[in-house]
């Protein structure tokens, strides 16, 4: 990973030159910014940041409004870091967008691991998935990374673009919920079915007509998901 860019939305010196100094340990290239405007501004620059670590209690406006408004503009990995470590929150973080969370105090070893993750989902797909997933309206190109229903693009975080590609490539079958979550997020995450539930809705409601009645990802109740089966040729 020598060479992948980071950038730290930060308003802490010492939190943010920590950070720095390590993940340049690491052989990452790391950028700074103090402030929400700077950093959304730094985050749609060239060369563009393969991940971004976002602190919410930025001094110009909230951490979500920064999520938001860069979601809308660029797919780039966003991991939230934040002294914010009620439930609700850590929901509103990914539903604004972001990718993951991480509450403050954590260690390097754990945010590295997340790092690794969201450069894992922003990458390259495993060879086996090199040829495009149709489904009724629902198109999935891995290779141009696009996903459409119809004649209508979908714009999915890397993360979604993940989870959705992992059901799809198994249709017709039960995804469990520790599989998906191992597959998508990786062996840490076996237990967090809170964090599959938010990105499960969030995929529905961006690929269902009807999110409250989907017709493409299918739970299972206390088990997993079942995506639909591709129609008989």
């Amino acid at each position: 990973m020598a060479g992948e860019r980071i950038l730290i939305i930060d308003d802490e010196p010492a939190v943010s030159r920590a950070i720095r100094i390590s993940l340049e340990g690491y052989g990452f290239v790391v950028d700074t910014a103090p402030t929400g405007a700077t950093g959304y501004d730094r985050a749609l620059q060239r060369p563009l940041p393969q991940v971004v670590l976002l602190d919410l209690g930025l001094p110009d406006m909230d951490g979500l409004d920064v999520c938001m408004r860069l979601r809308t503009q660029s797919a780039v990995p966003i991991i939230v870091l934040t002294a914010r470590d009620a439930e609700y929150e850590k929901i509103t973080a990914l539903e604004s967008g972001a990718d993951d969370y991480v509450t403050k105090p954590f260690g390097m070893g754990e945010l590295l691991a997340r790092i690794r993750v969201a450069l894992r989902h922003a990458g390259r797909l495993p060879a086996d998935y090199n040829s495009a997933i149709r489904i009724g309206e629902l198109c999935i190109d891995p290779v141009a990374h696009q996903v459409t229903i119809g004649s209508r693009a979908v714009h999915l975080t890397p993360t979604e673009f993940k989870l959705l590609i992992t059901l799809a490539a198994g249709a017709g079958r039960v995804s469990t919920h520790r599989v998906l979550l191992r597959e998508v997020w990786g062996s840490g995450y076996g237990a967090d079915t809170q964090l599959l539930r938010v990105f499960i809705g969030q995929l529905r409601t961006k690929i269902e007509a009807n999110p409250a009645e989907p017709e493409y990802i299918l739970t299972e109740p206390g088990i997993g998901y079942r995506f639909r089966a591709a129609d008989p040729a």
